[in-house]
């Protein structure tokens, strides 16, 4: 019911926003020829249409009468739209409240002087600079949005790091390990640029492959057709991964807490068709000329709203006399709240869960991003004492189909012992 009546004022905003900002596009077309006024007016109020269209379809129809990714761009492109035309209408009130200023002045003026004296000069009019002012400024973020999806979503790149573990036994140095995280199968919308991403991690010849959680949204069923694809991951020493916050299904309403429970159930079963060791709140010990080295794998846990399912004591467990240990946790607040302050014999920590936002700058010398106002750690290497944690990017997306300046991350590390 609520839709109903939410649905349309939601709606209506959006129309005050189109007619707000279509002031600003009639000052600035207003040079044109009559039928490049209708050319532009079609196009603005067009996209307009087809914007409201998306949304009202998304909300009001049957959701299997879509596919998930066409109901997912319908989103999209009511977002970018209207964030672009956000921007837009800042600037004009701005200049609204510039130009309101004038008028007070000059009436006051009048008042007093019983005179008002115009300015001097052909210069561009207030109304018309803030105009076009608003115009180039909305169409920013609509042109850097566009470009992140159509280039950004895709762009995987290799980060590397050699990692120092004082304890690490010497059959280890030099093991190379790649790690994934976020895949967000649902989400992706071009299967030929996801293989081509496993390709390059193969290229790399790890030793071992991790994976760190949030296979899906929500959804067993979205991997499916991906299978094949994740499949191909292969190691000498094995493809082990973790479970992150959205695999469990708990952001979609369910028939009941048995659908629920058989959704993850075939989630994980996915991971063992693909030839992934699932690791939920345990531990493998594995071995490169008899020296061993733990690898830890905790369901998802983190410091803040998301649910907690992990247990690390249970992953820990049997593995106090081990030289070396390698954790695989999702969530990266998980180091501080847990790992540093309660198991200093943890050396890595491997986690993703942020996706860098999927939007920030990271130059040599200069990294941010909105996530850093959220999470501490969000997005590369960090070392406190002599425990390291290492957050991907993530290989997928969330959302926004798409990436700017932070594109998807293949992480290779290659160990050292000290």
């Amino acid at each position: 019911m609520y839709k109903i009546i939410l649905i349309p004022l939601v709606a209506l905003v959006f129309i005050l926003i189109d007619l707000y900002v279509f002031q600003a596009v009639k000052i600035a077309v207003q040079s044109f020829s009559p039928i490049g006024k209708n050319i532009a007016f079609g196009i603005y109020w067009g996209f307009t249409a087809i914007t409201l269209s998306g949304f009202f379809l998304y909300h009001f129809t049957n959701p299997d009468l879509f596919s998930r990714i066409a109901r997912q761009f319908m989103l999209v492109v009511v977002f970018m739209n209207y964030i672009s035309k956000t921007v837009a209408l800042l600037i004009l009130l701005i200049g609204d409240v510039v130009r309101f200023g004038q008028w007070s002045f000059y009436k006051i003026s009048d008042f007093i002087n019983s005179s008002n004296e115009s300015v001097e000069g052909e210069k561009i009019s207030r109304s018309e600079f803030f105009a076009k002012s608003a115009l180039v400024a909305g169409s920013l973020p609509l042109a850097a949005m566009t470009f992140g999806i159509i280039s950004g979503a895709h762009d995987y790149r290799i980060r590397r790091k050699s990692i120092v573990i004082p304890g690490l036994p010497k059959a280890w140095h030099g093991v190379k390990v790649a790690q994934l995280s976020d895949i967000h199968s649902g989400s992706f919308w071009n299967k030929i640029a996801v293989e081509g991403g496993v390709d390059m991690l193969l290229a790399e010849k790890p030793d071992i492959v991790f994976f760190t959680g949030d296979l899906v949204n929500n959804e067993a069923d979205e991997v499916k057709n991906y299978v094949p694809i994740f499949s191909k991951l292969k190691a000498d020493l094995g493809v082990y991964s973790t479970l992150g916050n959205h695999d469990y299904g708990d952001y979609k309403s369910w028939s009941s807490e048995r659908a629920k429970a058989q959704n993850l159930a075939n989630l994980k079963e996915a991971h063992g068709i693909m030839g992934w060791d699932l690791l939920t709140n345990e531990n493998r010990i594995l071995k490169v000329d008899k020296e061993p080295l733990a690898i830890l794998g905790v369901e998802n846990w983190g410091a803040g709203r998301f649910a907690k399912y992990g247990d690390i004591a249970k992953a820990h467990q049997g593995t106090e006399g081990l030289p070396a240990k390698i954790l695989l946790s999702h969530d990266p607040s998980h180091w501080d709240a847990q790992i540093r302050k309660d198991y200093s014999d943890i050396d890595l920590m491997l986690a993703g869960h942020t996706h860098g936002f999927q939007f920030g700058v990271e130059i040599p010398g200069f990294k941010w991003s909105p996530s850093q106002y959220v999470y501490k750690q969000w997005a590369g290497l960090y070392e406190q004492d002599n425990q390291k944690l290492y957050v991907n990017r993530g290989y997928g997306y969330l959302g926004y189909p798409g990436r700017i300046g932070i594109p998807p991350e293949i992480t290779i590390l290659e160990l050292r012992s000290a």
